[in-house]
């Protein structure tokens, strides 16, 4: 596996260890378990939900992760602070390793954030083809996130919209899908996805908005029936989306994307300001 760490610091079960000696990534061979949190003045963002679908993620693969929320939770502040980094992704990973047994990494990685262009323009997504054998389970596949990324930036785009056999939009390849349509809307039934987080409160704040959420895939052949799409994800919130190849979406100009953007961020607010650590 390829080195991800940055910064000075990362943990190796609990274990302070220097990004100069990253041997351990070179002994990852089996696809690992894993979570990327977004870490925001200090706070990593919803993490009692991140911890509880990674737990999920192992079970459904047959895992057990060995070491407590307590003591990831205290490996996330160490490292938050030993590196004197309070704006970043941390990624919690966690993979048996021949002849070392279990290991829980946490460490920084490489982040992006749209700016704010994004946001009021729109993004360019692409349709990809592919199926996830568990989509409920965040396990990493090196293969199909290299193919991705290759046809992204062949084709000059932000995300990709997988399509399955039946030619149905499940999910994008790092996020949750949702489609604006006569004033509802839809999104994958959660048998069919990895349940994102921030997709959980999307559902939160569709409830309080009185907007009705429908939990069915939409085919691509129906996608220039849409009003508006946008992803989500841990890194970019309620991102719109401007093109699906070459269908054009208006979603920056639609009213409930606005509404569940703004509502959205609202919760992200909240979260953060009760629990930022005091100066």
């Amino acid at each position: 596996m390829r080195p991800e760490a940055i910064k000075k610091f990362y943990m190796i079960n609990g274990q302070l260890e220097s990004t100069t000696n990253i041997k351990i990534f070179e002994k990852i061979e089996k696809s690992p378990i894993y979570e990327v949190i977004r870490v925001i003045d200090g706070v990593p963002l919803f993490l009692e939900e991140h911890l509880e679908r990674m737990r999920k993620s192992a079970y459904i693969i047959n895992c057990q992760i060995e070491r407590e929320d307590r003591e990831i939770k205290e490996d996330i502040k160490k490292l938050i602070i030993q590196n004197k980094v309070e704006n970043l992704n941390i990624k919690l990973l966690c993979v048996d390793i021949e002849g070392m047994g279990q290991a829980f990494l946490t460490y920084f990685i490489e982040s992006f954030y749209p700016p704010v262009e994004y946001y009021k323009e729109g993004i360019h997504t692409i349709l990809f083809h592919y199926e996830r054998e568990n989509p409920n389970a965040k396990v990493q596949m090196v293969s199909f996130r290299e193919e991705v990324a290759r046809q992204l930036k062949e084709k000059e785009a932000f995300e990709a919209l997988l399509v399955n056999k039946d030619g149905y939009i499940p999910e994008g390849s790092r996020s949750n899908m949702f489609f604006v349509k006569d004033g509802r809307i839809y999104t994958a039934p959660k048998g069919d996805v990895l349940l994102g987080i921030t997709r959980k409160y999307i559902f939160d704040v569709c409830e309080k908005l009185n907007v009705k959420v429908i939990e069915e895939n939409i085919h691509v052949e129906d996608l220039n029936k849409v009003d508006g799409a946008f992803m989500s994800g841990t890194s970019v919130n309620v991102l719109p989306i401007a093109t699906i190849d070459h269908i054009k979406l208006d979603s920056v100009n639609n009213k409930i994307i606005k509404e569940i953007n703004n509502a959205y961020v609202n919760k992200m607010k909240e979260y953060i300001n009760i629990r930022k650590p005091c100066n």
